[in-house]
């Protein structure tokens, strides 16, 4: 039974808390020789095991996610077949031929999710246009740090739906509407002059009828009377 290696070099992250500790060994002579006590921080995970250290299997590529829906973009650093289990992630990114460089935390979000014999890290970038970062993963672990063997670009994230855009001859469109809705009124108030013309003439013409009656009776009436 041994003490998993390097404790006082390491740093281990809780899986439930999420919250990280550290590890320091205080040395002290007994009998000439140097016995060493380690002393954890809060959240330290402990492995007292007789196996051996296992590097992980670093693998990483784009990864397809609602943020990239979103307008963003999105990696995933996979690390497996390591023990133990406990993994840091780390990014770094290169600009074209340039040196590689620490992302920036303002420019990505990193998460985390982990399953059995198998960590994954997330790392979500507010990507500009026309970005030609190529970003890089580090997995720190018991065993030394590794390292992806391939430099990712991210994908382009997903065009949002452009606003709709107004016709060309739009324009156009609502000079002939306006002319349309002028013409209407033009000929409405036509027709309603036209209407009160007729009124008017058909009213003076059943004046003239009943006038022309009311003389013609009282001719009538004088003729009897003589």
């Amino acid at each position: 039974m041994i003490l998993v290696n390097h404790l006082d070099s390491f740093t281990s992250a809780d899986t439930v808390q999420q919250q990280t500790g550290f590890c320091i060994t205080l040395f002290h002579c007994v009998d000439g020789g140097v016995a060493g006590y380690a002393i954890f921080g809060s959240g330290t995970k402990l492995y007292v095991t007789d196996e051996q250290v296992v590097k992980p299997v670093v693998s990483v590529y784009p990864a397809a996610s609602r943020a990239h829906l979103e307008g963003k973009s999105s990696l995933l650093c996979l690390a497996s077949a390591m023990f133990p289990p406990l993994v840091q992630f780390s990014w770094r990114r290169r600009k074209e031929d340039g040196p590689l460089e620490e992302l920036p935390p303002a420019e990505g979000e990193q998460l985390e999710l982990r399953e059995s014999g198998r960590t994954a890290g997330i790392l979500l970038i507010h990507q500009q246009e026309n970005s030609t970062y190529k970003y890089r993963c580090y997995v720190r672990h018991e065993g030394g740090t590794v390292e992806a063997q391939a430099e990712q670009e991210v994908p382009a994230p997903a065009a949002s739906c452009p606003p709709e855009r107004e016709p060309a001859d739009l324009p156009a469109l609502q000079q002939a509407d306006l002319s349309f809705q002028s013409q209407c009124r033009v000929r409405l108030l036509c027709l309603l002059y036209t209407v009160l013309i007729v009124k008017s003439l058909v009213y003076c013409c059943g004046l003239s009828l009943l006038m022309i009656l009311r003389n013609k009776g009282a001719s009538t009436n004088c003729s009897h009377a003589d």
